[in-house]
């Protein structure tokens, strides 16, 4: 209705100004013409220099024979009419009485547009529009309909304890006589919390398909804006909207860019900030009671919201939406391989068991990228081989195999990740060696990653120093092989991750015994947080760093000496990369023993089994031919 009110205004400002364009028009000619006496207009005419004569009232215009159009004013008793026909002249005549009214639309239509442009923005100001430059105060929340896409609950899947928990709330809204007649009322909030990806919109969306009541969307940054007070009338239309509605849905994304903790702002938008969040939570729970209205909301960082937000009564379930396990891994396949043809190799078990800390959002992104892989090479339905280079690509970034490295680089690129791999496999605890590569895959030049065998739900002390010991083995293998002055800048990956898997170990998880079990994490953090931290003193933060480079040197040693005791098996590995430049877990196991990558089985078999489905799906790379020059960007 309101968009059919704005057009009908345009439709007849564009008429009125039509209008006034062509009166304007309609006199150019007398606005352009030349002004000459009455008596110079008589000679005109007795000299024959007159070609036509028109009669407007008291106005006369003609053209002379040159082309030129002039104006004059005849006196109340001059009789020139017999004249201009004695002279043979063409004479026309105007009414008096159109041009009176032509007059005075000319000079009343400009006071009308005034009128009508102000009338029209008076009533956006009073709500007659949501948009423009007077629509501030204007909720932005949209209703959901069926032209968005239906979603429903079967659509999603592998977050199965979150899903019945917002059935519920569904179930609510269908039959509420099958809960009220035992007393129970209707939750009036829901907070969805997870990582990102993990599916919070979604289920809101799935809500929405599934609830059959008005549903309306918007963003926590919708209500802020640069002017004072806007996000505070937002939140007070959108309730609006939402009670003549009722019973409905209002769900909030990212609701922590407006429900962040009070008192916590550095800026001068905090004030702002805070009455927009303080009309919220009088709106949810204040006075007057919003029956029918619930409110759904979904973060990934419920620790900077307020607490009065997350009280019952506001939000009375907290619903976790986690990272899914291996069996919500391979249902979320399911649902997104849907529409994707699979070849009959394909099985979704071992890739969700080859996918562990996916979440839906990654899921979703590795069956896509696998049916492009098959598409790019012509097949009409999708293989394992796909879905493992799209797992390699999701993972480690794309091939970049147009860069080229010199011989040395290359070379130190392969020792490097050969250190990782045998240290990683030497190590009981460290998770089992899935692939290492010297192809340059987005800005390493080399990669081995680990690839736990189950989803893992905590760390140990043991682990994190095993871990350790893997990550700072490129380093070490740099040195062994090269010495300490021919180090190169490849490790500075690996330090950055095992400094904050060691500031972990002593700040949160209390794994150092000189610093105790107190978490610094606050300190550490400083702005990050919902409080700005607590100081600590000079000897405690000492201490601190000393016991992180304490873990980081150990873990480094303990690599330098496993190399040490197997530096035969690392140099084949070494030669092994250089030669394969790609190789999988059991490949790499194989070429430390002496053997070939591939088993004897294969090695009878044609080279190209590009078609031919294996245990790694991984084809066999040949090796390059050796390169003249290049690049290194930093490998990690």
């Amino acid at each position: 209705m309101g968009n059919a009110r704005n057009i009908a205004f345009w439709v007849v400002l564009f008429l009125l100004i039509l209008a006034l364009f062509n009166l304007f028009s309609g006199t150019g000619g007398t606005m352009q013409s030349t002004s000459v006496s009455y008596s110079e207009f008589v000679q005109k005419v007795e000299n024959e220099e007159v070609s036509r004569v028109t009669l407007d009232g008291e106005r006369v215009r003609f053209r002379g024979e040159d082309g030129t159009d002039y104006t004059t004013i005849k006196p109340e008793d001059a009789e020139i009419t017999q004249l201009l026909i004695d002279q043979g002249i063409p004479v026309s005549a105007e009414s008096q009485e159109q041009s009176g009214f032509q007059s005075f639309i000319l000079s009343l239509l400009p006071f009308v547009l005034l009128v009508a442009i102000w009338i029209y923005f008076m009533n956006r100001m009073q709500g007659g529009g949501r948009g423009g430059a007077m629509g501030f105060g204007k909720s932005r929340a949209k209703l959901l309909t069926e032209k968005h896409g239906r979603v429903t609950f079967d659509d999603v899947a592998g977050i199965d304890e979150a899903k019945d928990e917002l059935q519920e709330i569904v179930e609510f809204l269908r039959n509420p006589q099958k809960f009220s007649r035992l007393g129970g009322k209707i939750p009036k909030g829901a907070l969805l919390v997870g990582p990102p990806g993990t599916g919070k919109t979604l289920l809101a969306r799935a809500i929405a398909g599934e609830a059959g009541v008005p549903f309306f969307t918007i963003s926590g940054s919708d209500f802020v804006e640069m002017f004072v007070g806007v996000g505070a009338s937002r939140v007070r239309d959108m309730f609006e909207q939402a009670k003549k509605n009722a019973p409905c849905i209002v769900f909030i994304d990212e609701i922590d860019a407006v429900g962040r903790h009070r008192g916590a702002g550095y800026g001068g938008g905090n004030d702002e900030r805070e009455q927009t969040l303080n009309q919220l939570l009088v709106e949810m729970d204040g006075f007057e009671a919003n029956e029918g209205v619930i409110i759904i909301a979904a973060t990934n960082r419920k620790d900077v919201l307020d607490p009065a937000l997350l009280r019952p009564g506001r939000f009375d379930r907290q619903v976790t939406v986690p990272n899914p396990d291996i069996k919500g891994r391979e249902k979320i396949l399911g649902v997104h391989a849907r529409k994707t043809p699979l070849g009959p190799d394909v099985d979704l078990r071992i890739i969700a068991r080859g996918t562990p800390g996916f979440s839906g959002a990654d899921l979703a992104n590795l069956v896509n990228e696998a049916a492009l892989m098959a598409a790019r090479v012509g097949r009409r339905f999708v293989t394992m081989e796909d879905f493992e280079q799209a797992k390699d690509k999701v993972m480690m970034g794309a091939e970049r195999r147009s860069m080229v490295l010199t011989p040395d680089q290359k070379e130190k690129t392969a020792y490097h990740e050969a250190g990782h791999a045998v240290v990683g496999l030497a190590l009981p605890k460290c998770d089992p060696v899935y692939k290492a590569t010297i192809i340059p895959r987005g800005g390493a030049l080399g990669m081995v990653v680990s690839l736990p065998e189950m989803d893992r739900l905590n760390w140990h002390k043991s682990e994190c120093e095993q871990k350790l010991a893997m990550t700072m083995a490129g380093k070490a293998a740099e040195i062994l092989k090269y010495g300490p002055e021919e180090v190169s800048n490849g490790p500075a990956g690996d330090i950055q991750q095992a400094s904050q898997l060691a500031r972990a170990m002593v700040l949160r998880w209390g794994m150092s015994d000189k610093v105790g079990n107190i978490d610094y994490a606050e300190a550490h953090e400083g702005y990050s947080g919902q409080t700005p931290g607590f100081s600590v003193s000079a000897h405690t933060k000492e201490l601190i760093e000393e016991e992180v480079k304490r873990f980081i040197q150990e873990a480094y040693d303990k690599a330098f000496e496993i190399l040490t005791e197997k530096k035969e098996e690392w140099e084949r590995l070494a030669e092994g990369l250089l030669e394969y430049e790609t190789l999988t877990g059991e490949e790499i196991q194989r070429v430390m023993r002496g053997e070939p990558p591939q088993s004897g089985a294969d090695e009878d078999e044609p080279e190209d089994k590009g078609n031919a489905p294996s245990v790694t799906a991984i084809p066999k790379t040949k090796p390059k031919a050796k390169p003249t020059g290049g690049m290194e960007p930093e490998p990690t």
